[in-house]
């Protein structure tokens, strides 16, 4: 429960900072209008896409045959909504690169000490948004599969996609505060794993409040400013350099 707590402090800057949060709206309001047309054509497509999909239950009893196709239609509209937040994540943090990049100094001046001068840079992000879409598009298939499952699977396919997902978006995010201080991959991880529960709470809290309609433009701003206070806090807790074990190897 320590996690939602940073993207409360977040939260916080648009009462200290309100034109700082809402100059990161921006990107936001941009993909979240492809987002919502996208969301739409499903909405419009979904009977006909279930239906196309369980041609074995039109022999089913009328009650057994709407019951299953409406919660195949629920899961696939959640599978999407794994995937769009995700890959909303994705190119906002690419295209609002400059943006972000203000907030993530803004709060790394905030929390006081040096101000690391590098940064992951516009194509470092593009890549690594490239690899989180992916990444939530094999997991929104994932959710799907899992909804299969008889009685459980739609909940279970709903509680592994937002934990999941949840925790790459954490990830993702504190990864900017790290890669500016010249972590690799490998050093990255190991400074996560300082307080697993911590980024996890975090990255769920937010990934439920993208789950919120306009949550995801208001939120985005604060994720990156409450991501940045996370990982000043992983970087203080006890454990091995990670530039200390490059050294060593």
């Amino acid at each position: 429960m320590r996690g939602p707590g940073y993207l409360l402090r977040g939260l916080g800057l648009w009462r200290t900072r309100p034109g700082l949060m809402l100059l990161g709206m921006v990107p936001a309001l941009l993909v979240l209008l492809l987002v919502v047309g996208g969301l739409v054509v499903l909405l419009l497509q979904v009977g006909d896409l279930v239906a196309w999909a369980t041609p074995f239950a039109a022999d089913w009893a009328t009650g057994a045959r709407a019951l299953v196709r409406v919660a195949l239609g629920l899961l696939v509209v959640v599978g999407f909504l794994v995937v769009a937040s995700m890959t909303f994540t994705a190119l906002a943090l690419t295209l609002g690169d400059p943006f972000y990049a203000r907030i993530w100094a803004e709060t790394e001046r905030m929390l006081g000490g040096d101000v690391p001068d590098a940064g992951p840079g516009f194509w470092r992000s593009a890549v690594d948004g490239l690899v989180l879409a992916g990444t939530g598009l094999l997991l929104g298939v994932g959710v799907l599969v899992l909804g299969l499952l008889p009685v459980v699977g739609t909940a279970v396919g709903l509680v592994l996609g937002v934990a999941v997902s949840g925790r790459l978006l954490a990830a993702e995010l504190v990864s900017r505060a790290l890669e500016a201080r010249g972590m690799d991959r490998a050093a990255r991880a190991e400074v996560l794993r300082r307080d697993r529960g911590a980024v996890l709470g975090f990255g769920v809290a937010t990934q439920l409040c993208f789950l919120v309609p306009l949550g995801a433009v208001a939120v985005m701003p604060a994720a990156v400013a409450g991501a940045t206070m996370l990982a000043r806090d992983l970087l203080d807790r006890p454990g091995r350099a990670p530039q200390d074990r490059k050294s060593v190897v």
